[in-house]
């Protein structure tokens, strides 16, 4: 019985540490219900670029893992794709994200130029990625 307990307590302990680590990564960058397609759109950007800004760091160095890679693009290039899809309204905040998600995969595209010549990544990375966030804030400020 007392075996049991414990079990049952270590079941609940992994559920409510499982919801809270799913809650805190998920995070925020969800459009609430009801919003403004700049909303939808500013949120959908927000989240590809998030992905985008938590990722590539694993490939600022060699060696690369080229499925890890691959894997990584292909999910930051949907985000974007989904983003760009969502900013078709004609609002600023729309284009301005519509604008930093096109260079968000022009971005992806040179990195994976790069990773696949084994030559190093743009050397603007880090510029060119802050413009993109600062775009992403703008459309979010915007849509509000």
């Amino acid at each position: 019985m007392k075996t049991l307990v414990q079990l049952l307590i270590v079941i609940v302990l992994a559920v409510v540490i499982w919801k809270w680590w799913q809650k805190s990564h998920s995070g925020g960058t969800a459009a609430p219900a009801g919003a403004s397609p700049a909303q939808e759109c500013a949120a959908a950007a927000a989240a590809a670029g998030e992905t985008w800004g938590s990722g590539v760091g694993r490939f600022a160095n060699p060696p690369y893992d080229t499925a890890a890679w691959d894997d990584f693009r292909s999910r930051v290039e949907q985000q974007a794709r989904r983003a760009q899809e969502k900013c078709l309204c004609g609002e600023p905040a729309c284009n301005t994200a519509k604008g930093a998600m096109s260079d968000l995969r022009s971005l992806v595209s040179e990195m994976d130029q790069s990773l696949r010549s084994g030559s190093p990544p743009p050397s603007d990375l880090v510029q060119r990625q802050e413009a993109i966030d600062n775009a992403m804030n703008s459309a979010r400020d915007a849509a509000k």
